[in-house]
């Protein structure tokens, strides 16, 4: 039984058709792309697994059970927390504040040890634990972002669009840290631009074109893949 799955989902901003017929999974221990230009429905496909968008047709299921008719804060309960696009820190909340309402959902006390764990993968954010997250650079409110997101002690982290608008220095740490974050198990959905780069740590990966999944397969096949190099990897 896969970890998370996504079977036949259509969903719609109003009339316009955003996913149609997205059908993938994701199983325990593994990190899985999704990759697709602007506007192919990567996002989209995260928010309704959220729980943020409701299909109107198919089915959202963790460990075989539905969620897709499930509250977004009740799928953060079951186990499954996303780090958003633009990260969407609480400016005027401290780092350690930020950390604190990603464990909102858990009903027993955190322990000092889950704050530990993000403070060892982001060894900055220990640094300015006690700074408005507001005042921090881009890279720091990305790691405050999937640190945030680490505190729900998921199951499945969704993360969408780390690496966006951070230096190429940064870009390789944040993959370093998601590789380090999986290995010490949490399984990972990513949507990402850098396609070469998520290609790179992934184990399987998914094409997706105007709300469709158009090609599956392992992250490296995907990555020698002549029309997905001369789409997504900048091949010739």
């Amino acid at each position: 039984m896969a970890l998370l799955e996504l079977e036949d989902i259509h969903t719609f901003y109003g009339a316009i058709h955003a996913l149609r017929g997205v059908t993938m999974h994701v199983d325990e221990g593994e990190i899985v792309t999704l990759i697709g230009s602007n506007g192919a429905g990567k996002s989209t496909t995260l928010r309704t697994i959220s729980g943020l968008l409701r299909p109107r047709q198919g089915q959202v299921s963790l460990r075989g059970k539905r969620i897709d008719g499930l509250r977004p804060h009740e799928i953060v309960e079951l186990g499954v927390s996303q780090s958003p696009e633009g990260r969407r820190v609480f400016a005027r909340m401290t780092v350690h504040e930020n950390l604190e309402m990603g464990a909102f959902s858990r009903r027993e006390k955190v322990p000092v040890a889950d704050f530990d764990r993000v403070y060892d993968l982001f060894p900055r954010l220990r640094e300015r634990t006690a700074q408005r997250a507001g005042t921090l650079s881009g890279g720091e409110q990305q790691m405050l972002a999937i640190g945030r997101a680490l505190m729900a002690n998921p199951r499945v982290l969704l993360l969408d669009e780390p690496s966006m608008g951070l230096a190429p220095i940064l870009v390789e740490q944040i993959f370093e840290i998601i590789k380090t974050i999986n290995k010490t198990g949490t399984t990972v959905l990513l949507v990402e631009q850098n396609a070469l780069m998520a290609l790179g740590i992934a184990h399987r990966g998914y094409i997706l074109q105007t709300g469709e999944i158009v090609l599956t397969d392992e992250a490296a096949a995907l990555a020698k893949n002549e029309g997905v190099r001369r789409a997504y990897l900048g091949g010739d």
